[in-house]
């Protein structure tokens, strides 16, 4: 009689899930070297609170097998992170998250791509004074062309920073697009700027922004609000989000008094 093979299973390890994520998968800008394509993604896990003040980076061997990038890369990451006063390393005690540097809070950060403009706003706080909706015909926008017909949920208020007894930072208008106007409800619990916002509840891309600096006199109605003398000058930033479809998703005009105002830009060759 036949003897029946005894069949043997070997139990399979499940495969680990953890946090590793290869930065060649994610779409960069082209000729982006690809330690910056980290300093991205730390500068903005900084921000965000993934790594708090006072806490500790991940070791410099496990930023290189969580985003599969060589030691070498990590090591270019965090000596621009120590440069931008985010971090600070001390041989043997491993990189600690820094406060913000001490600074004129009318600073205008690095603008070296989209996600550098995070900081910014995650480091003040926007008081919404009045919110309505307009349509593109009733705007008046110094060389801004609108698409026709278009409703916008349109705020306006002041920026501030932590001190609330200091003046604020600056004035803001910001246009929203109708179809997104939902962000308004997050603002009063949430920290960041409003793009990003709009691409965590809907689902979009914010891949273009257009900056214009221009200066202009303070509008009558904004000195007292800014506490500066009627006819100071200030600077106006114009930002256009433009989504994956080529569509003008928010629209912030910003107007800085312009003794405090300061503007550092940062420009690499391709």
């Amino acid at each position: 009689m036949p003897v029946a093979k005894k069949t043997t299973q070997v139990a399979r390890t499940p495969a680990k899930t953890g946090r590793r994520r290869s930065l060649l998968q994610r779409p960069a800008a082209a000729g982006e070297p690809l330690y910056r394509q980290l300093v991205q993604h730390l500068r903005a896990d900084i921000v965000r609170g993934v790594f708090p003040v006072g806490s500790q980076l991940p070791t410099e061997e496990e930023l290189a097998e969580r985003f599969t990038v060589s030691r070498h890369t990590v090591r270019e990451a965090l000596r621009q992170l120590r440069a931008d006063g985010l971090v600070s390393s001390r041989q043997g005690s491993g990189t600690t998250v820094m406060p913000p540097p001490a600074s004129t809070p009318f600073n205008v950060h690095r603008v070296a791509s989209i996600d550098e403009l995070i900081a910014y706003a995650a480091e003040s706080r926007y008081a919404i004074d009045r919110s309505d909706f307009v349509e593109s015909d009733g705007l008046r926008l110094d060389e801004a062309t609108l698409p026709p017909g278009q409703r916008w949920l349109r705020l306006q208020g002041y920026r501030l920073g932590e001190d609330n007894a200091a003046p604020p930072i600056c004035w803001t208008e910001v246009l929203v697009a109708a179809e997104y106007a939902g962000v308004e409800r997050m603002l009063e619990r949430q920290r960041g700027p409003i793009w990003r916002i709009i691409e965590d509840i809907y689902g979009e891309r914010m891949v273009e922004i257009e900056q214009m600096l221009r200066v202009l006199p303070v509008p009558d109605e904004l000195a007292e609000g800014l506490q500066i003398e009627p006819g100071s000058s200030v600077v106006e930033v114009r930002r256009t989000y433009k989504n994956t479809s080529d569509k003008i998703a928010e629209i912030s005009i910003n107007l800085y008094p312009a003794e405090k105002f300061r503007f550092n830009m940062k420009l690499r060759r391709a």
